[in-house]
């Protein structure tokens, strides 16, 4: 349980102190307590367990997200702080932990991999694809909405129009998993994934390879870039593994919220049923719901003054992405999942030049998955106690049983 003890005040610029560790198994399968403590204690407080700054305000970590120059990414957007730390995990990403100038090249190339525009040839697919799924789940009496849902649709669609080649897709999950665990302590979940992902390294490797991608997929249009001196050959490799990240972990997770979310609000879904067209807004809120990305660090890279705290250069600042979403100062009765609201101002996928570059598969498919679910199934109920997935970063289900009845 989350404790406070009030610092004393120097000139009102020393932040609270919030006692308890947000990384442990407690808060990280219920954070909610937690990140109630987080906000009522002020607009930064101060983690005594980690030495860490730390906000939980909407206006406060929407306003650190996008202020890049004032709080980097380049310093790792995770707990270890490769300034004066043994490192524990893998070098920066190719793009999450850049900021600019390097930072533009990569990401203006996922961009234009992963816009609106350049998805919107693969939807009649993936409704296809969704079309086929749903039939063949609505003849089973019970489905793991993770395992056959959440996490089956992403692994056929999303590799495939890459282009990278069936089999072992199902390492990309194993390999993203960790990779975001790896932005928390070095604590227990990451000593436990550590072999596997370490073992993966090489073959993820190649994934992002010229030579192992389809030259009709997007991972090929990347490459392209190489041709036109817009990307170094590095960087086209890394932009891909980040890319099969960015496409897969975010939909995952997203599609289990939506599923979680239409359980804990049946009313939502027969809402969804009689207005297919609200498919769009179901996602984003689900994803303010339950922000399946929970946390990430930031570093200042100079004293930065946040509501009279000051916060000093080289500094850790963790955001609560979760703690923001449900902040009743931006959003009304934030604890309920709401169709009639306007969710789109959700920090759930960041915001600024480090929003995540994913968001747009994640809608597409989630639209997709949705519609056909609207289509076929009249009731989505429980079938079993869910198990959460544990991550220092991601919140999700590792199993989450239920029942499609058909109508």
């Amino acid at each position: 349980m989350a404790s406070l003890s009030q610092a004393i005040p120097t000139i009102g610029r020393e932040p609270p102190v919030l006692a308890g560790d947000p990384f442990s198994e407690a808060v990280l399968t219920s954070p909610f307590e937690f990140q109630h403590a987080l906000r009522e204690a002020g607009p930064v407080a101060y983690l005594s367990s980690y030495n860490v700054y730390a906000m939980g305000r909407y206006n406060e970590v929407r306003a650190a997200l996008v202020n890049w120059q004032g709080f980097e990414s380049g310093n790792g957007v995770g707990l270890f702080n490769p300034r004066n730390e043994t490192p524990y995990r893998r070098p920066p990403s190719a793009i999450l932990e850049l900021d600019p100038p390097t930072h533009d090249a990569p990401r203006h190339a996922l961009e234009q991999a992963l816009g609106p525009r350049m998805l919107t040839g693969f939807r009649d697919g993936w409704a296809r694809t969704a079309e086929i799924m749903v039939d063949q789940l609505l003849k089973r009496e019970v489905i793991d909405a993770v395992s056959d849902l959440a996490e089956a649709f992403p692994l056929k669609v999303f590799p495939e129009a890459m282009g990278i080649p069936e089999e072992g897709r199902e390492n990309l999950l194993v390999y993203s998993d960790h990779n975001f665990n790896s932005f928390g302590p070095n604590n227990a979940l990451v000593e436990k994934g550590r072999k596997a992902f370490t073992d993966l390294v090489g073959w993820m490797g190649k994934q992002g390879s010229r030579e192992s991608l389809r030259p009709d997929g997007l991972g090929a249009r990347i490459w392209a870039k190489t041709d036109e001196g817009d990307l170094t050959a590095a960087q086209a490799g890394g932009v891909i593994r980040s890319l099969l990240i960015a496409g897969l972990d975010t939909t995952v997770h997203a599609l289990g919220a939506i599923i979680d979310a239409f359980l804990s609000s049946p009313e939502q879904w027969q809402l969804l049923r009689a207005e297919p067209t609200r498919a769009r807004v179901a996602f984003d809120e689900a994803i303010r719901w339950a922000s399946p990305v929970q946390t990430f660090f930031r570093t200042a890279t100079r004293d930065v003054v946040v509501a009279d705290t000051k916060i000093p250069e080289g500094e850790k600042i963790l955001m609560f992405l979760g703690a923001a979403n449900r902040d009743p100062r931006r959003w009304d009765n934030p604890d309920h999942f709401d169709l009639n609201r306007d969710p789109s101002g959700h920090v759930g996928f960041g915001m600024g030049i480090h929003h995540c570059v994913g968001q747009h598969v994640a809608r597409l498919e989630a639209e997709v998955v949705l519609h056909e679910l609207a289509r076929r199934v009249a009731r989505i109920e429980p079938a079993g106690e869910p198990k959460p997935h544990l991550n220092n970063t991601l919140r999700g289900w590792k199993t989450l049983p239920v029942r499609l009845i058909a109508g």
